[in-house]
């Protein structure tokens, strides 16, 4: 079976990235810093290595903020719409994929939800809500 290539950008598209290979794992992660991040409940960020990664555009428009505090945690987005990119992750060979950010279906599913203690209660499916396809009438 060959390798599966994954294509991404950023909302405007400026930037566009492209992964060869299998992600490492792919989750779902309900920390604070995800949530503040992704402005929602939980974000989905799958894990490739970083060889795996090349860039098309004007990479001068990639920038990064990394939480003081933190270790590891940096956002990475494109400087035109702000849109969220790849990072590489510190002290690893790992590159942190913003799952959203994807134009094609990974072949690997979400594998876990993580910082599960830090999930909001109104976070993610509710089987009781309505769903539908577009916006709602």
């Amino acid at each position: 079976m060959p390798q599966q290539t994954l294509t991404g950008s950023c909302l405007c598209g400026a930037l566009k990235y492209r992964v060869t290979g299998e992600p490492a794992r792919f989750f779902h992660c309900h920390c604070s810093r995800c949530r503040k991040s992704s402005g929602t409940g939980h974000a989905s960020n799958l894990f490739v290595d970083q060889a795996s990664l090349s860039w098309d555009g004007d990479t001068s428009m990639i920038k990064s903020y990394k939480v003081p505090e933190a270790q590891r945690f940096a956002r990475t987005f494109c400087t035109r719409c702000g849109g969220p990119l790849p990072r590489e992750i510190p002290d690893t060979k790992l590159v942190f994929v913003p799952a959203g950010t994807l134009d094609d279906e990974p072949n690997i599913k979400p594998q876990a939800r993580i910082f599960q203690d830090s999930k909001t209660s109104w976070s993610c499916a509710d089987a009781e809500l309505p769903c539908f396809d577009q916006y709602p009438e």
